[in-house]
């Protein structure tokens, strides 16, 4: 179990929101935090704790008016923390190769591999071609419906036909080195984990990384999600981290999982 940073960036901001609130339409979110300070800022904060593996995610579509800004506060931090970081938001196989060659350790893929609520087989096989498996994380996001969880795409606006289960990783661990899930549900809403998710994960043998976001409001979380997930899952703590505005500190959560 590792602790994995998060650099959310909406409206050319740095920013912790409630998932579930995102919505393209006049570029409108629910906002939990709103940072004073740009991107790179967290990315050498994360750096000088030597803590890897973190995500950057642009949380606005190519066609927002903010688009721009966001990126280029995401390219800010990739520049301050090379190799230590992953990046989502618009990912394909055109220009996935920009972001690796800005520093990303990793792109971050969803819309562009689950299309037509379905997963696109040519569009994922394109991706792997366009970077490798080592490179790719896919990002598995979901919420729940009729008792499951499937993923959503477009900034966690559309459900695919898509679960989250054990026939679903299975088949998509070739493709990529780790999978991103954040459970959108409870996003930014400091109300606690989803552990019925949690306990799907733990229970999976599969090979690699998992990481997952959602919910965490204490350090009880934390325990409670290392206990379902075998202590094999990854976790980001968003809005309540101590430096997004939150009560839990960053230092006291690296040690709690050591």
């Amino acid at each position: 179990m590792e602790f994995r940073p998060c650099i959310d960036i909406h409206n050319g901001q740095v920013k912790q929101i409630v998932g579930s609130s995102l919505a393209d339409k006049n570029d409108s979110a629910k906002e939990n935090f709103v940072a004073a300070k740009d991107a790179d800022y967290y990315a050498k904060l994360y750096q000088e704790k030597g803590i890897r593996g973190g995500h950057i995610i642009l949380l606005n579509p190519v066609s927002s008016e903010y688009y721009e800004a966001t990126r280029a506060q995401a390219l800010k931090a990739l520049r301050a923390y090379p190799q230590g970081l992953q990046i989502g938001g618009g990912i394909n196989d055109t220009n996935a190769e920009t972001y690796l060659k800005e520093g990303a350790s990793h792109v971050i893929v969803t819309s562009f591999v689950f299309r037509d609520g379905r997963i696109h087989m040519e569009n994922l096989e394109r991706m792997r071609a366009a970077v490798g498996k080592e490179r790719l994380v896919l990002d598995l996001s979901c919420r729940m419906r009729d008792g499951k969880y499937y993923i959503v795409t477009d900034r966690w606006q559309k459900f695919t036909d898509e679960v989250v289960d054990g026939r679903t990783l299975d088949m998509l661990q070739d493709y990529c080195d780790e999978f991103l899930i954040h459970a959108v549900d409870v996003e930014g809403k400091n109300q606690g984990i989803e552990e019925q998710l949690v306990s799907v994960l733990g229970k999976w043998g599969g090979d690699i990384p998992v990481t997952y976001a959602g919910g965490v409001h204490s350090y009880a979380d934390i325990h409670m999600l290392k206990k379902l997930g075998g202590g094999k899952i990854h976790v980001t703590v968003g809005s309540a981290l101590d430096l997004f505005g939150g009560a839990l500190e960053l230092d006291r959560i690296m040690e709690m999982i050591g």
